[in-house]
């Protein structure tokens, strides 16, 4: 591997931050160039991949980070997990996915598509800063649109919502006609 010190200078900025960092900041905290961060980027994805290796790098939300893998994690999730990361129920992650997938919405567009009241579960994903107030309708009333968060990105490990997987048709149309 070449740029072998490089390259764990930025594993070790890695470590140390504790929130995804972008890699001009990488290259700014390191003192290297932006070509060799990516570079050193490169071969840190690739020590990873080996099987010994408990830790992949990651980009969410624009910012590079070290989170455990995925089989690993499921093992270590209930004692080194923070309370964000806790199981969501059922309608929960339903009202979750609407929102996800049809942001921004209101209240009542989530409830025409759910067919339930969604006050509780919007509280509840707000409480645990999945989802926030993004605005508010041009309709009589200003109901309020909610959207997800950069928590939310993180929660699911996506870099931005355009990595939601896609809905099929059935699905997007009953998303459409609710609204």
């Amino acid at each position: 591997m070449e740029l072998e010190k490089e390259t764990a200078l930025i594993e070790t900025v890695l470590f140390l931050e504790s929130e995804p960092v972008q890699e001009k900041n990488i290259a700014a905290i390191s003192q290297l160039s932006p070509e060799v961060v990516t570079k050193c980027l490169e071969n840190l994805k690739e020590k990873f991949k080996e099987p010994s290796c408990g830790l992949e790098l990651t980009m969410i939300t624009g910012g590079w980070t070290l989170v455990p893998k995925k089989d690993i994690w499921s093992v270590l999730r209930e004692r080194y997990g923070s309370k964000s990361e806790g199981r969501l129920s059922r309608s929960a992650m339903e009202t979750l996915s609407i929102i996800a997938y049809s942001q921004p919405i209101t209240r009542a567009e989530i409830e025409a598509i759910r067919g339930v009241s969604a006050d509780n579960m919007i509280r509840l994903l707000q409480e645990r800063n999945l989802i926030k107030e993004v605005g508010k309708k041009d309709i009589p009333g200003k109901p309020t649109q909610f959207g997800t968060t950069k928590e939310f990105l993180k929660f699911f490990r996506l870099n931005s919502i355009s990595e939601l997987p896609k809905l099929d048709e059935d699905e997007a149309e009953r998303f459409e006609l609710a609204r």
